[in-house]
């Protein structure tokens, strides 16, 4: 029985990790489509409320089912004992900043305040890209 269990965490945790990898990589997207719009325009509200609707209601709570999730596994494995886990949470601590940028950044683009280029978001949207890469390395070989 303890098996299933873990199997279903593992399960809950991935679909929740991947739904939040999704918008990860779609918001950044959005902010350079929305940096190419006159502020005020019915479009740049467009993307106001897609970008809202992105964050707190697939990006925010996959954020949290993530985590949770996540700390009852390392929980049942005794995964703090391990250095490849350490490095990981290092990742995911990342992760966790850049997500908090990017609702920073949706405030700044609602109060039409953007103070960032579309070529900055060009570049920002390969910050997930390089994470998702690390830590999926580092869950599979737990390489130390």
């Amino acid at each position: 029985m303890l098996l299933d269990t873990y199997l279903w965490t593992k399960v809950v945790h991935v679909v929740a990790f991947t739904a939040w990898m999704a918008g990860l990589f779609y918001l950044p997207r959005l902010y350079v489509y929305h940096t190419q719009q006159a502020p005020g325009s019915d479009t740049a509200r467009t993307f106001q409320v897609m970008e809202r609707k992105l964050l707190r209601i697939i990006m925010n709570p996959a954020m949290i089912v993530t985590l949770a999730t996540g700390g009852i596994l390392i929980w049942q494995i005794d995964g703090l004992l391990f250095g490849w886990m350490h490095a990981k949470l290092l990742l995911v601590g990342v992760l966790l900043a850049f997500h908090m940028l990017l609702a920073r950044w949706r405030r700044e683009f609602a109060a039409e305040a953007n103070r960032h280029s579309e070529r900055f978001y060009r570049v920002v949207n390969e910050v997930p890209t390089v994470l998702l890469i690390l830590i999926v390395i580092l869950a599979i070989l737990k390489p130390f």
